[in-house]
């Protein structure tokens, strides 16, 4: 049984979990849309997005394990919309996250010096703000009707953290400082 006072950090933890499992599922789901809408590189953001809500979801588990508490999640109903409902939809998520969710769970685990967990969740929300960059590019590249959204892409995904990129930035990862050479090319 986890004690009383860490309850509090697990539950923010398994919200946050639950949260990115259930991004995963919805990404991936988006990325099919967007194939079949043969908007190429729209799939391609959502699956690398999809594999980076995946690596976040697995670091919360981590550290929720490490507080004695247990993984538990519901994957959540949810609508496939057209691709550009589903870029604006990420987008509005991917804000919540780095506007009010991860900065209140970082401000709890800062106030219980819980390093795990906040670290867990300061990789999370910088990933975050690459994937709103990300998601801003191509809901004004699909509203265009041009560019990148049509074509394949390569994105780089820390396997650490989850940082998203659609270049090599630098040798290592800027949020987690992970070696380059360790990103995963998602296309």
């Amino acid at each position: 049984m986890v004690a009383t006072e860490n309850q509090n950090g697990v539950n923010n933890l398994l919200a946050a979990y639950e949260g990115e499992i259930n991004a995963h599922a919805r990404y991936k789901a988006f990325a099919a849309k967007a194939e079949s809408e043969g908007l190429s590189g729209a799939a391609s953001l959502f699956r690398a997005a999809a594999r980076a809500e995946q690596i976040h979801a697995s670091n919360h588990a981590r550290v929720i394990r490490h507080m004695g508490g247990e993984i538990e999640a519901e994957i959540k109903p949810f609508r496939v919309k057209s691709t550009l409902e589903n870029l604006k939809s990420a987008l509005g998520g991917e804000q919540f996250e780095i506007d009010s969710l991860y900065p209140e769970f970082l401000v709890r685990a800062a106030s219980h010096l819980d390093t795990h967990a906040m670290r867990s969740f300061q990789w999370a929300i910088e990933a975050e703000k690459t994937h709103v960059r990300l998601y801003e590019d191509a809901v004004a590249t699909a509203e265009s009707g041009q560019g990148w959204t049509q074509e394949q892409i390569n994105f780089y995904v820390c396997t650490l953290c989850g940082y998203t990129a659609k270049t090599q930035e630098a040798d290592n990862c800027p949020a987690c400082n992970y070696l380059w050479d360790r990103f995963e090319v998602i296309c």
